[in-house]
Formats: C-alpha cells, structure tokens, sequence
C-alpha cells in the first residue's frame, strides 16, 4: 500500500483511507487511479472517502448473499430460511456501524476475509462429500481469486520497488505490473466461476441436467434442461 499521494487532480484532495500502489493521475486529471471497472470507479477515480465506502461496504453485502445461496442449495423450491437471513443481514449492519466509526480498512479486510473462509470452507465440503465431480469448477474458482489475492499483496509489500521498475520499463510493460488492477480483474473472473459452481450445485440438486458451455470456445455459462418425465 503506497503512502499519500502528494499529487492532486480534479477531484482536490485524497480523504480516503486507503491509497494503493498505482501512481495517481498518470493516465489523466479527472483519475487517480486508471484501472479497474465499473464496481470500484467511483472510488478509484476520485480516492474519496465516500467513494471508498461505495467499493467496500457492497464486497461485504454481496459476499452475504453468496454465503447464503451455497448454504441453501440444497434446500427444496420457494423455502426461505429466515434464520440466516437475520444473521446475515445483521452481520451486514454491525459491520457497517463499525466500519463508519473506526474508519480503519484492516477491520474491513478481516471481515471480508471471514465471509470469504466460509465460503471456501462449505465449497470444499460440497466438492468432498456431496457432488466431487465439481472439482475442478470449485478448485479453479478459488484458485484464481487466491492468485488474485497473491498479485495483491505483492503489490502492497513491494510497491516501492514496483513503482521504481515501471519507470525503467516500456509503459506496456508498466501496466501489466500494476497488480491491483490484476487483483480486480482476477477475483472478478474467480467470483464469476463460484457463481457458476453456485447455480451449477442448485440446479443439480433440483434434477435439472447442468452443463458448462464456452461461449466463443472462451466464456463459461451454465445451460441447464428440466429433467424429462417419463
């Protein structure tokens, strides 16, 4: 994680709390950071304390959901366990309380962290006991979100070094070293892949006939069938 920019653009200055590695408006004025897509621009665009929220607060929202629909794949049509939804819709709240007073992204991280572990853990526990030919969508899935999260750190712990070898390098070279942007690009293809393993578990469990498909013979969708009656 890089220190405070001394750089200031069109937004006027950074009141985040978080500033990462990638040197602030070198591409333009109007972004502080010029690589990721439309789920974290607002903050990467403008290193506003607001915009940070808008990026942060959703991973812990929708993680919940994700943990929600893997805990309840194997449960029959239009049931809703309302149990779960009170504890994670009051997870949801107390970290959000916490994260507006403490302001400290470290508390963020590990809370995110623990909704990321029991994901992890029940999708380990389904492709052990319950459908093991899933395997290889389950295991591919956290694998890339895992090197994801390595490219990261890396940027973090190394950002010094990193900064001072793009200078020396052809701007080609530059961006493809910009971990971060690695790191949104990479836990975004990994979470799309447990969405599938996700849809492709419930499906199973409801007799419908799943099948992962490439479109273009490059991107995976699930196509699935009802089950023939006889």
């Amino acid at each position: 994680m890089a220190p405070a920019a001394d750089r200031e653009g069109y937004w006027g200055p950074t009141t985040s709390t978080l500033d990462w590695c990638e040197e602030n408006y070198a591409v333009t004025w109007y972004i502080a950071e010029f690589l990721v897509g439309m789920g974290s621009w607002c903050f990467h665009m403008t290193l506003k304390y607001e915009m940070q929220l808008l990026d942060e607060l959703p991973m812990i929202y929708s993680c919940c959901i994700f943990v929600y629909c893997m805990f309840e794949c194997f449960k029959m049509k239009n049931s809703v366990n309302y149990h779960l939804l009170f504890i994670l819709v009051l997870f949801s709240l107390i970290v959000t309380t916490v994260y507006l007073k403490v302001k400290e992204p470290v508390f963020h991280q590990v809370m995110y962290g623990m909704l990321v572990f029991t994901l992890v853990l029940r999708s380990i526990y389904i492709v052990t006991w319950v459908y093991p030919w899933l395997r290889g969508l389950g295991y591919t899935s956290l694998g890339i979100f895992l090197l994801g999260f390595l490219l990261w750190n890396i940027d973090n712990i190394f950002c010094d070094s990193l900064r001072n070898f793009r200078k020396k390098m052809p701007p080609i070279i530059g961006v493809a070293t910009q971990f971060h942007a690695w790191w949104h690009i990479l836990t975004g293809l990994g979470s799309y892949l447990h969405i599938l393993f996700s849809l492709y578990t419930r499906t199973l469990y409801l007799k419908y006939r799943p099948k992962v498909k490439f479109l273009f013979g490059i991107w995976p969708v699930i196509l699935f069938e009802p089950l023939r009656k006889h």
